[in-house]
């Protein structure tokens, strides 16, 4: 089940990769990676926050459909000015509507949001793009 978005995880190994327990009390361990590896890819401080908050948005979709005793993993892949996350675990899918509130921020902050169950395994995968830096002239 795709909800929306073209979004796809690039083929090829994550550049990071995290696996933590499925509880909520790791949820700002992926969002500070995240935003660590926006900063060093020159990722403005609006866009940084819009990357924690979209991660975090998509790690309470994953959490709501992980199984018990579940892992959730977190997949980064770092392009030119871009970051590509996929949250997963284990699960089936909650039913999602595009007029959810969860849906409307993550497809606000992200440049392009997916959903996608395939067996057995529940994942959002999310696209941001960095804003160009403004130049002192």
């Amino acid at each position: 089940m795709t909800l929306t978005g073209p979004a796809a995880a690039p083929r090829g190994r994550a550049d990071v990769e995290l696996r933590v327990p499925a509880d909520s009390a790791y949820v700002s361990v992926l969002r500070t990676t995240a935003a660590g590896l926006a900063a060093r890819l020159d990722f403005t401080l609006d866009d940084i926050e819009d990357l924690r908050m979209a991660v975090g948005e998509a790690c309470a979709m994953v959490l709501d459909a992980a199984g018990d005793g579940a892992d959730v993993t977190a997949q980064f892949w770092l392009g030119q000015r871009t970051i590509t996350v996929q949250v997963s675990a284990p699960g089936s899918a909650p039913v999602q509507e595009k007029d959810d509130f969860a849906w409307q921020v993550l497809t606000t902050l992200a440049s392009d949001a997916a959903i996608e169950t395939a067996d057995g395994l529940f994942a959002i995968t999310l696209l941001l793009t960095a804003a160009p830096l403004e130049t002192g002239t």
